[in-house]
């Protein structure tokens, strides 16, 4: 038996706004999306490096304000990137934690929480 890695969904809205966030902002990638027909909700695939997301405004896939951890390489360079930008809806911060991580999070349009996390001790 063997458990494979998890692909997290998280509730949407708006594709503008999903666009605009997680490839404008935080550097996602479409990989490729979905519609039954035109009119109807959008469920879509976005990733970076190792990290895959699906997005959905399918009503009944997820509730909406999750909560997700992201393990990272180099969070200090991350976190630069993403405050360069001057991104007019988020301005993260860098925290170290009292269990030893440093963490950084970011709230999408939707109010699904990312926290992007490294240790920092063992």
């Amino acid at each position: 038996m063997k458990i494979h890695s998890t692909t997290p969904i998280l509730r949407i809205f708006d594709e503008a706004k999903a666009k605009e966030f997680y490839v404008d902002f935080l550097g996602f990638k479409v990989d490729w999306d979905h519609r039954f027909e035109p009119s109807l909700p959008l469920y879509l695939q976005v990733s970076r490096d190792g990290c895959i997301l699906h997005l959905s405004e399918h009503h009944g896939d997820c509730c909406p304000g999750s909560a997700i951890r992201i393990e990272v390489d180099g969070i200090d360079e991350l976190h630069a990137e993403l405050t360069s930008k001057q991104f007019k809806y988020a301005r993260p911060t860098l925290d170290d934690t009292p269990w030893g991580s440093r963490d950084m999070s970011v709230k999408d349009p939707f109010g699904n929480r990312l926290t992007f996390t490294t240790a920092i001790s063992t």
